[in-house]
């Protein structure tokens, strides 16, 4: 906590704001300085004030600084939005006021499109590396037949080798190639070609030294940039930074990138619905300008591109691999936390747990859509 953080419960506060918050959570199964995991313990008679006003910026803000705390914030984040407190907690000037920008501005722009990558992911690779497992896959796991996080994190990657029939010798295009994951598999154990892009600086710098001696190329550029023809193209975990307004463009470049025979496979976080929302507390903090899609806005975007071939969705598993990633993120922070301080460390175990809650109550899904050119032959999807 921050050196002005009380450390102590408070008595609950006689004030209308916390009889307010107590009637939004009859029957959720949350109790205020409860005895319970799940239970949301006060630190500072504020807070009931902050969340109404703030909303969930104000509720994550608050424990950022120590406000209150919860032993298990999944449970906490699950049960909120089982209970159907997602939206209610988003005051209308909030909501209004992100829609607005939405409309009037491409928050997701060239000039805007390496903030997140400024803000996240250069955030420090001795973090992600201590959080995430060998491959440095920053992307739900596939867990099917897995029983741990490397090897959740390996089956996704041979999933969508597979869904790609990668072949030897194969040009394929990485959109969003994070620290080298998919890049490394597909070229050591599939013998691709391969040529991956990101907006991360730092991401750059390790996945060109994890790919090192094979034929890979790293590039930090923007995916609207990019010329070229491929066999392949996949992107995992990238979709979420396009924004509803690039949509079109996006899948236009795909067309355009992509062989008449070739394959796409598209790796997203999906939203239950087409309202273009984002979080407050996530786009301050987490991922600037994000705006997860719907199904409606993949297959409207995609419609006059490409061709559906495929459509899975494994979203409970991002529930066990963000568990995974706390779970690694508690164990090592020792390691780097004369590195980091303490703000820090709180908002990420707030942003995995949260998310983690999110995917549990079904409230996101993870969605690998496959596409095609439209080529002859039929499409059968491994699973």
């Amino acid at each position: 906590m921050n050196s002005n953080a009380p450390t102590h419960l408070t008595a609950l506060p006689d004030s209308r704001a916390r009889r307010a918050i107590e009637r939004l959570l009859e029957g959720s199964g949350i109790t205020l300085n409860g005895p319970s995991p799940r239970d949301l313990r006060v630190y500072h008679p504020d807070l009931f004030e902050r969340v109404l006003r703030q909303g969930t910026l104000g509720l994550g803000e608050a424990y950022m600084d120590g406000w209150w705390e919860c032993e298990r914030l999944d449970q906490l984040a699950c049960r909120l939005l089982q209970h159907g407190l997602g939206e209610r907690v988003h005051p209308p000037s909030e909501r209004l006021m992100y829609r607005l920008q939405a409309g009037f501005f491409n928050l997701q722009s060239r000039a805007r499109a390496y903030r997140v990558g400024e803000v996240h992911y250069d955030l420090g690779n001795d973090l992600f590396q201590r959080m995430l497992d060998p491959t440095l896959c920053y992307s739900c796991g596939y867990w099917k037949e897995a029983d741990t996080l490397h090897e959740a994190q390996l089956a996704k990657l041979e999933l969508a080798c597979r869904k790609l029939e990668l072949e030897p010798g194969m040009r394929v295009l990485d959109i969003g190639c994070g620290w080298g994951s998919f890049a490394a598999h597909a070229a050591r154990y599939h013998g691709a070609e391969v040529t991956g892009i990101t907006i991360s600086k730092e991401q750059a710098e390790l996945a060109r030294q994890r790919c090192a001696g094979l034929p890979v190329a790293i590039e930090l550029m923007d995916y609207r940039d990019l010329e070229g023809c491929f066999d392949r193209i996949v992107s995992i975990g990238m979709f979420e930074h396009v924004g509803h307004r690039n949509y079109p463009v996006y899948f236009r470049t795909v067309e355009r990138l992509l062989d008449a025979e070739g394959l796409f496979l598209l790796h997203t976080i999906g939203s239950n619905s087409s309202e273009i929302t984002a979080d407050p507390w996530i786009n301050r903090y987490i991922f600037p300008n994000g705006v997860l899609p719907s199904a409606m806005h993949i297959a409207r975007a995609s419609e006059p591109y490409l061709l559906l071939e495929d459509w899975q969705n494994f979203g409970p598993d991002y529930d066990r691999t963000l568990m995974a990633w706390l779970g690694n993120f508690d164990a090592r922070w020792g390691e780097i936390a004369d590195r980091y301080n303490e703000r820090t460390r709180r908002m990420f175990r707030y942003y995995l747990s949260v998310c983690a809650g999110a995917f549990r109550a079904r409230h996101l899904q993870l969605w690998q859509v496959l596409f095609s050119r439209g080529r002859e032959q039929r499409y059968d999807a491994p699973r």
